[in-house]
């Protein structure tokens, strides 16, 4: 394993390597396979590197005092330990999305809420597993994570530093990322803290970090890539009015384009920190300094 780098399927993440840019489907499918494969062809056709949902047990996930509560869904009055069961996909739904990526040349993989998630995933052997900001102090599902070997992301939404570094503390941490992160849907610019970039990558060394956004709009994104964020997360959606409760916190197709598209775009910009004479600067020193120059690069 190279130093400061963490193995993800074919490619590593981390300093010096092409950010790994992550579209969040998470339950921006409302329970549909056709929708979830119409955000993953988008997706694609931006050009991100992985899709992800999001795996649960409702049984486990959601306290037993709100499994009675009626809500209002698309599929009418029903409650709410119903509605978390609509939004879940099962194995023959994982097998088709397992499929279908490995058709579109993309990575997928998930975030397991529970154990019992973790033991579903893993029949499908997935790249790696993401730590939901909420699951940050839940130890026994990060030690069962841990178990599997796999690469890790730990995303730091809703979290001091001390619950932080007790998470660092247990994963293994030379297959670990971490993501600064703010778990509000959407998330406000005052609230997005994107310098805890900078203080992670000085706290954490050797750890990749990256950044999850849940705000509306690109521009942080995009600065958090001039921080040097690794790798980022932005859930992805076909329409923000859609229903559901990250629609609004999500970046459309077109918007994703745009997004990679800059990413891409300013990793050629930030070049190698190394002050130079380019070629293309040899006509203007002839030019304005009225000097021949013979400058080498």
């Amino acid at each position: 394993m190279k130093p400061g780098k963490v193995k993800i399927g074919s490619r590593f993440i981390g300093e010096d390597e092409p950010v790994y840019i992550i579209a969040e489907i998470g339950i921006n499918h409302n329970g549909s396979l056709d929708l979830a494969k119409r955000l993953i062809d988008g997706a694609v056709s931006a050009g991100c590197d992985a899709v992800k949902f999001q795996k649960r047990t409702p049984e486990i996930c959601v306290p037993k005092d709100q499994w009675e509560i009626i809500r209002e869904t698309p599929w009418g009055r029903i409650t709410y330990i119903e509605y978390r069961h609509k939004v879940e996909f099962g194995f023959e739904e994982y097998l088709e999305i397992d499929s279908y990526c490995k058709d579109k040349n993309i990575d997928w993989f998930a975030s397991p809420w529970d154990v019992n998630s973790v033991d579903f995933l893993e029949k499908f052997k997935p790249i790696i597993y993401k730590v939901p900001s909420a699951s940050v102090t839940d130890l026994p599902l990060l030690e069962r994570i841990k178990t599997t070997g796999r690469p890790i992301l730990l995303s730091t939404g809703m979290s001091t530093i001390e619950e932080v570094e007790t998470a660092v503390k247990l994963l293994d941490i030379e297959n670990l990322m971490i993501a600064q992160a703010t778990s509000n849907y959407p998330c406000s610019l005052e609230e997005l803290n994107l310098n805890v970039i900078l203080n992670y990558k000085a706290r954490f060394p050797g750890i990749p970090i990256g950044y999850s956004g849940h705000e509306t709009g690109l521009a942080p994104t995009l600065a958090a890539i001039a921080l040097g964020a690794s790798f980022v997360e932005r859930h992805i959606t076909l329409d923000r009015a859609m229903w559901g409760t990250d629609q609004a916190a999500s970046v459309e197709i077109d918007g994703m384009r745009r997004l990679v598209k800059d990413i891409r775009d300013i990793e050629k910009a930030m070049g190698d920190g190394i002050k130079k004479v380019y070629p293309g600067e040899h006509k203007n020193i002839e030019k304005l300094r009225k000097v021949k120059t013979n400058i080498t690069v």
